[in-house]
């Protein structure tokens, strides 16, 4: 369940990028929806225990860690990542933070009510990785909701080229490596995923439910809602 950590001279982010404003838009738009999502999803109250998977150090882009700047009960929040957001606790007053050093959550089995994930899974590497992670998750609580970028939506937002990411994953990762997007085009850093890859990681045990969240009339999301 290794999350690649950023590496020197990677924009993660894109944030040079010409179109950044406006996925910076959109994406607290869909990240709103998110957000009231879980909200009716989950009904968390204030005793519900919740661990939130794959946060950044970064909170200069308005829709990063966006779960924590708008929760009420952060005392009751658990943030978790494979890089060091141990900072998040100053600037979110009640938040906890423990940093994933190998592949395992460092959480006890069921020790929270629900669990959360916005914008991992696709970064966790290979189908085997991925259902890992989604393992993880099930173990350590009750529920999990998580979201992941649909491979079919024809904008890709990590590199912002469209449609290229429609062709089979060997051919769309061989073209962006000759157009110089060799962090994107390694499967350890983005794997993306259909609703049908994403089936074949939940639990055989369990209530699973996959729907899609749509952006701009078009279906940009998978959400997941797992149950025990």
């Amino acid at each position: 369940m290794t999350v690649t950590h950023q590496p020197a001279g990677i924009d993660y982010f894109n944030r040079d990028h010409p179109l950044q404003g406006v996925k910076s838009r959109v994406a607290l738009g869909a990240r709103r929806r998110m957000y009231e999502r879980v909200m009716t999803l989950a009904r968390p109250t204030r005793e519900t225990r919740i661990l939130d998977v794959g946060t950044t150090p970064d909170l200069e882009l308005p829709y990063n860690n966006f779960f924590e700047r708008w929760y009420p009960y952060l005392d009751r929040v658990t943030a978790c990542s494979t890089e060091d957001c141990s900072t998040l606790e100053k600037s979110f007053k009640g938040l906890s933070f423990r940093q994933i050093v190998d592949d395992c959550l460092p959480f006890d089995d069921g020790e929270f009510d629900l669990a959360v994930s916005f914008a991992v899974l696709e970064h966790v590497g290979s189908e085997e990785s991925q259902r890992r992670f989604v393992a993880e998750l099930a173990r350590v609580s009750r529920r999990f909701i998580m979201y992941t970028p649909y491979r079919f939506y024809p904008i890709e937002m990590h590199t912002f080229l469209p449609l290229t990411h429609w062709l089979p994953a060997a051919s769309y990762r061989k073209l962006w490596r000759r157009m110089g997007l060799e962090f994107w085009s390694d499967e350890r850093n983005l794997n993306l995923v259909s609703r049908r890859d994403v089936r074949r990681l939940l639990p055989s045990k369990g209530d699973g439910r996959i729907g899609l969240m749509w952006t701009m009339g078009l279906p940009s999301n998978i959400e997941v809602h797992w149950r025990r």
